[in-house]
C-alpha cells in the first residue's frame, strides 16, 4: 500500500474485551473462578428459597451474606502472596491463642463450646479462621525447606496440624476438625511425601482407632453406630439418615418439582435448610439437578487445581492445592454424610447451605487462589 501506513487494529469487540479482561487482572479477579462460584451460589439460592419454604427474609438475609463474602473475596485478592506468607506464622498463634480462649471463656450453644465473644465484635468462631490460617502456615513452613520434606521436618508439620486440630476436636467440632487435617494433610501430600511415611501413617492411624473411640463423646460414638445400622432406631437417632435417604431417592431422574417435596415441607427431613439441604435438591430437581451442582463443583475444583499449577513458587502452589483440596472435602463429606456413607458431622454444603460463617471462609479461600494467579510472582521458593 504505497504512500500509506498499515496500523492494524483490533475489531471494536475484541478490544472491549481485551479491556475487562485487563481491568479484571487490575482488580486481581480470575474471571472463569469467578463466574463459577456465582453459578454455585445462584443455584444455591434457588435450592434454598425452597428449603425455607418460600421464606423471603431468610432467603434475602443469605443474599446479603453472601454479597459480603464476595466482598471479602475481593478484598483478599488484593493481598500479595509474599505478605500472606509473611503473616502465616503471626496468624497462626493469634488462631492458636483464640482456639485456647474458647474452651475457657468461649459461648455455649447446642451442647458445643465453639463461639467466642469479644467487645465491639460479633461473635465468631476462631476454628473457622484456623481452616485458612492451617494451610498457609504448613505452606510457608514447608516451602522454606527441602522437598520431599525430611522425617524431622515432616513431624513438625504434623505437630503444627495436630495442635489445632485437637483444640477445635475438644470444643467438641469434629466437622471442623476434618476440615482443617484435610487441609494440613493435602500440604504434606503436595509437598512430596515418600510413599512409606504415607503407608506408616495409614497403619497409625488404623491402630490408633480404638484409643480415638475412647474420647469420643456419647452421641459422637452414637453417630458411628446409627451409620452402619439406622433402622434399629428409626425414630431416634436413625431419623435423620432414613429421611435424608427417602428423599434422595424419590427424587428419581427429574425430582419432583420446586417447592413440591414432601420430606422437607412437611418436615419430615430435619435441618432441612443447612447441613441436609442437598436431599431437598435431590428430592426437587432430581437426580439432574444435582449433577448440574457436582459438575458445577468439579469445574471450581479444577480452576483451583489449575491456579495451583501455574503458580511460580512452592509457597504458592501448596497453598492454592491445600485449598482446593478442602473445597473438595466440603462437598464429600456433606454429601457423604447426607447420603448415609459418612456420619454426620455437621459440615455444611459449600456456598449452597443456610449460613455465613462457613461462606465467608470458602470467599476467603477464593480470594487467595485468585491472588496467587494474578499478582506478580515471587522468586521461587
Amino acid at each position: 500500500m504505497a504512500g500509506r501506513d498499515f496500523v492494524h487494529r483490533l475489531p471494536d469487540s475484541e478490544l472491549a474485551f481485551a479491556r475487562r479482561q485487563a481491568l479484571l487482572w487490575r482488580l486481581h479477579v480470575d474471571l472463569p473462578l469467578l463466574v463459577l462460584v456465582m453459578l454455585v451460589c445462584g443455584l444455591g439460592l434457588v435450592v434454598l428459597y425452597s428449603a425455607v419454604d418460600g421464606d423471603f427474609q431468610r432467603l434475602q438475609s443469605q443474599a446479603v451474606r453472601l454479597g459480603l463474602a464476595f466482598g471479602v473475596m475481593l478484598a483478599v485478592a488484593q493481598v500479595p502472596p509474599r505478605t500472606l506468607r509473611r503473616w502465616s506464622l503471626p496468624l497462626y498463634l493469634v488462631g492458636l491463642a483464640l482456639l485456647v480462649a474458647v474452651l475457657f471463656f468461649g459461648v455455649s450453644a447446642k451442647g458445643a463450646q465453639r463461639w467466642i465473644d469479644l467487645p465491639g465484635l460479633p461473635r465468631f468462631q476462631p476454628s473457622e479462621i484456623m481452616k485458612l490460617v492451617v494451610p498457609m502456615v504448613l505452606a510457608a513452613f514447608l516451602a522454606e525447606r527441602s522437598l520431599p520434606p525430611r522425617f524431622a521436618v515432616l513431624c513438625v508439620a504434623l505437630l503444627l496440624l495436630a495442635v489445632p486440630a485437637v483444640l477445635i476436636g475438644m470444643q467438641p467440632d469434629l466437622g471442623t476438625a476434618i476440615l482443617v487435617v484435610g487441609s494440613g494433610v493435602a500440604i504434606i501430600l503436595l509437598a512430596g511425601i515418600q510413599w512409606r511415611y504415607i503407608v506408616a501413617a495409614g497403619l497409625a492411624a488404623l491402630a490408633a482407632l480404638p484409643a480415638f473411640w475412647y474420647v469420643m463423646k456419647d452421641y459422637q460414638r452414637q453417630r458411628v453406630l446409627t451409620l452402619f445400622d439406622p433402622e434399629s432406631d428409626p425414630l431416634g437417632a436413625g431419623w435423620n439418615i432414613i429421611q435424608s435417604k427417602t428423599a434422595i431417592g424419590s427424587g428419581g431422574l427429574y425430582g419432583k418439582g420446586l417447592m413440591q417435596g414432601t420430606q422437607s415441607h412437611l418436615d419430615f427431613l430435619p435441618e432441612s435448610d443447612t447441613d441436609f439441604i442437598i436431599a431437598v435438591m435431590a428430592e426437587e430437581m432430581g437426580f439432574l439437578g444435582v449433577l448440574v451442582l457436582l459438575v458445577l463443583y468439579f469445574l471450581v475444583i479444577t480452576r483451583g487445581l489449575y491456579i495451583a499449577t501455574q503458580a511460580q513458587d512452592v509457597y504458592s502452589r501448596l497453598l492454592a492445592g491445600s485449598l482446593s483440596f478442602t473445597f473438595f472435602i466440603y462437598a464429600f463429606v456433606n454429601i457423604a454424610m447426607v447420603s448415609g456413607l459418612l456420619p454426620v458431622v455437621g459440615v455444611p454444603l459449600p456456598l449452597v447451605s443456610y449460613g455465613g460463617t462457613s461462606a465467608l471462609t470458602l470467599m476467603a479461600a477464593f480470594g487467595i487462589l485468585m491472588a496467587i494467579h494474578t499478582h506478580p510472582k515471587m522468586l521461587r521458593a
